[in-house]
């Protein structure tokens, strides 16, 4: 993803490929809300609404979709990539004295096909509960009329039509518009040949990994956070007698692992890390410099992982990160900060209650960046020491306050493993 700035007067025109239903529409304020929210159904509403029926808006400006939805320059930024990783919206960007973008609208999925995408549906059960999804299910239930008395009377079509010779037709169906989606496409490189060589020669059918279940075996992987020598295993009891893999009980076995090894929980979608808006200015080479771009970088699971050494986070973990997220509404980059300020003042330990004390210090703050993190958690901790009359020469601060962290390169990665190598001393 190229990382673009946007400004007011930067102009858009929309495309629209969705050729919108009213049924997509429910598809979209029930099922897809529930996983990108209300701003960003809204927006792709907004946006289709300015296509009109010649499905190409005029030129206008972001600065207009700020005031027509009553949203900011970041509200909009972070709706947008919402649609474009859930496969709404594909963006297109041409730098110039006033830049310019394309914005693409795709219809959502059928209900059919949202009930059974194994990402989709999964998300959905977990994010409203099973009593809501079980209404949402009925819901779009396909409705049956029982014919078991009726007999089929229906016309055949040669039975009505008569094929004639007429003029010679020289048009085809190209350039007509029609329904398009969009699949769900990853930046991650999935290893297949380690996944190939990982299940075993003579039980598995190689030639069953066509295009379709490759995409499942992706977001399977993607949503229960499967490596491919795991994934292996998994397949291997979900092959046939025939060594193909049968898609139904991959997923079930798949879905059944990550319960077995989290507290019989399903995964969700989290927004992934720092939006882009919201990071710092690229330059800054400074030791507080590259820790702010390590807190911008990585999301908070793949932050407390770190602190994990290689294990996974527990469920009672992740259920404090989703809270924060959720419900507190703070940014990846700020809870980063939170998570590692909490573990070096608290003895590594992520108690809940202390973790939501400061989170809605912060949140009342206003604090949406690393920096402003960073420098709110040095003021709190400044005044706890001054303000106590116990010894603090054997307290551990955090290595941002006044350490110096060494550090041989300016790579990104680089850090990363240097500050992983801090949180493991």
């Amino acid at each position: 993803m190229k990382k673009v700035s946007l400004y007011p007067a930067d102009i858009y025109v929309v495309v629209d490929k969705s050729l919108l239903s009213e049924m997509d529409k429910l598809v979209l304020n029930m099922l897809y809300m529930p996983i990108i929210g209300n701003m960003a159904v809204s927006l792709y509403l907004k946006l289709q609404t300015e296509a009109g029926n010649t499905l190409i808006s005029p030129e206008l400006t972001h600065h207009h979709l700020m005031t027509s939805m009553g949203l900011t320059l970041d509200n909009i930024k972070e709706a947008r990539l919402k649609l474009e990783g859930i496969g709404l919206l594909k963006s297109y960007y041409h730098k110039d004295d006033i830049n310019s973008y394309v914005y693409e609208i795709y219809s959502p999925v059928s209900p059919s096909e949202f009930f059974s995408h194994p990402i989709f549906n999964v998300v959905l059960y977990n994010n409203v509960g099973k009593n809501e999804y079980n209404r949402l299910y009925e819901y779009f239930k396909e409705p049956s009329v029982s014919l078991k008395d009726y007999e089929d009377i229906s016309a055949s079509f040669d039975s009505v039509f008569k094929s004639r010779n007429y003029t010679a037709l020289e048009y085809t169906g190209e350039n007509i518009i029609s329904k398009n989606k969009l699949l769900l496409t990853y930046e991650l490189d999935y290893d297949f040949d380690l996944l190939v060589s990982s299940i075993g020669e003579g039980i598995f059918n190689p030639k069953c990994l066509n295009k379709s279940m490759k995409e499942l075996i992706i977001n399977l992987s993607f949503l229960y956070d499967i490596d491919p020598v795991t994934m292996a295993d998994i397949i291997r009891a979900s092959l046939n007698e025939k060594g193909n893999i049968v898609k139904e009980e991959l997923r079930k076995k798949t879905r059944k692992f990550y319960q077995f090894n989290n507290d019989n929980r399903l995964p969700s979608l989290l927004f992934k890390s720092q939006p882009e808006y919201l990071k710092s200015a690229e330059g800054d080479n400074s030791n507080r410099g590259r820790m702010i771009r390590v807190f911008e970088k990585y999301s908070p699971y793949e932050f407390l992982k770190a602190k994990y050494k290689g294990g996974k986070p527990t469920s009672k973990d992740m259920e404090i990160l989703e809270g924060l997220l959720e419900d507190q509404k703070l940014n990846p980059a700020v809870i980063n900060v939170l998570i590692d300020y909490v573990l070096r003042t608290n003895n590594n330990k992520f108690t809940k209650s202390y973790v939501e004390t400061i989170a809605g210090h912060w949140k009342r703050s206003n604090v949406e960046t690393a920096e402003e993190a960073m420098s709110i958690a040095e003021k709190e901790h400044k005044k706890n020491i001054s303000g106590t009359k116990t010894k603090t020469k054997n307290k551990v601060i955090p290595s941002w306050f006044n350490e110096r962290i060494e550090s041989t390169t300016d790579e990104e990665d680089n850090d990363f493993k240097e500050f992983l190598e801090e949180f493991r001393k």
